[in-house]
């Protein structure tokens, strides 16, 4: 326990005087280099939080949660278990097949997806308001298209496509692809670039006919209550599905994800080091402040202070400076990643600079999550670092003996 004398020193000893002007410019700097370290560590872990939560939301919203495709065996609905059928939102039938847009001299390889209208309907990109035309209108002739492929093509509702199958059919003069006129009923935006200028989606008998499948080999979509807990929802899903092939958006995605969690745990040991290069620097106030007060620890020892009192307090001087620029660096922290979209809106309108491109990021604003956890992390490996500093030159006080303290007062 810390007693009421050696607190009472410690934040003497905190004070600023005029005599003590460079070890003040030392503690100021301290604090200052704590507090950011800990407030740029915060914001870069929110930020990257909440991107990855955003991409996750763009990908969950787009794609089914859980897929299952059969080897053999035709999939129908009403061999689900309950197990699964408790986890789930609503269960679709799929198919998909790769194709070639023809637009005027364009060419444009493209990935079709092939529903049932009443089941078009039912999927997330509807939720979002960015889409355009009749969700409803999915029967023999019709096709939606995405944003990113409306403007790489000059489409809009209406126009007249021609795709291309892989498939083809015997002529005389030999086998030829497949061909189709499709018209555009509605375009849709799912915020990921990537998937509205690649994926479109018709109707299911036409695909099958299209790509000349069988509806036996058509894919079961499975959309969760809560897709996060994918992991546990995928082993349910494969014990009702034990000879099919399963998988889940996650495994889709495994290497994007993969990459970010890597570039999050590297970003936040380098940007410690921010932390612990500034809570050195109380290892350099604390000494000169161990100098400077030389006479006091050894008046302080002659009327009978313990060796223990004197690492105490400058233990408790150390601890203070590190603990009070931590938390200070944490409301730096989460009030700039509260408001890290109107700090960029106003330096982008500032000084005419772009700071977050969508077409690269994929996202309109600048994501952020603030993570309680991650908060903590950081405070916690904050306040060890500089309790770890503070130990030797606190200890470096308590052996200072008295009589050379005070052989030339």
């Amino acid at each position: 326990m810390i007693s009421t004398l050696e607190k009472e020193i410690a934040f003497k000893y905190l004070k600023t005087r005029k005599k003590d002007g460079f070890l003040n410019i030392i503690s100021i700097f301290s604090f200052i280099g704590i507090s950011l370290g800990v407030a740029v560590l915060i914001i870069v872990m929110s930020v990257m939080n909440g991107f990855r939560s955003e991409l996750i939301n763009k990908i969950v919203g787009f794609n089914s949660h859980i897929t299952v495709k059969s080897y053999q065996n035709k999939i129908s609905i009403s061999e689900i278990n309950q197990n699964v059928q408790k986890i789930s939102k609503d269960l679709i039938l799929s198919n998909s097949g790769e194709a070639i847009i023809i637009k005027n001299d364009t060419l444009k390889g493209i990935l079709l997806r092939g529903y049932k209208s009443k089941d078009f309907a039912k999927l997330k990109i509807f939720e979002n308001g960015l889409f355009f035309g009749n969700k409803n209108i999915l029967s023999k002739n019709y096709i939606s298209i995405g944003k990113e492929l409306s403007f790489t093509l000059n489409l809009d509702i209406g126009d007249k496509i021609t795709i291309m199958s892989s498939s083809g059919v015997e002529t005389i003069i030999g086998n030829l692809p497949k061909q189709k006129t499709f018209v555009i009923s509605s375009i849709f935006e799912s915020g990921l670039a990537d998937f509205d200028n690649n994926i479109a989606f018709i109707n299911l008998k036409t695909l099958e006919e299209f790509f000349d499948l069988d509806d036996n080999n058509r894919n079961l979509e499975i959309y969760l209550k809560k897709p996060q807990n994918i992991e546990y929802q995928k082993k349910a899903v494969q014990n009702n599905f034990p000879d099919d092939f399963v998988y889940s958006w996650s495994d889709m995605n495994s290497s994007l994800f993969s990459a970010l969690k890597v570039e999050r745990n590297v970003m936040f040991i380098i940007l410690s080091l921010i932390i612990i290069v500034a809570a050195f620097n109380i290892i350099s106030g604390l000494t000169i402040l161990v100098k400077n007060k030389t006479r006091d620890i050894a008046i302080l020892k002659s009327i009978g202070v313990l060796n223990k009192s004197i690492t105490k307090i400058f233990f408790l001087v150390g601890v203070i400076i590190g603990t009070s620029a931590t938390f200070f660096g944490i409301f730096l922290g989460i009030m700039f990643s509260l408001y890290i979209e109107n700090l960029r809106e106003f330096l982008s309108n500032t000084f005419n600079i772009t700071l977050f491109p969508e077409e690269i990021y994929f996202l309109s604003t600048m994501p952020s999550e603030i993570n309680p956890i991650s908060i903590l992390v950081i405070s916690v490996c904050s306040i060890l670092v500089t309790i770890l500093v503070s130990i030797f030159p606190a200890i470096k006080a308590s052996k200072l003996d008295p009589v050379i303290g005070l052989k030339y007062e």
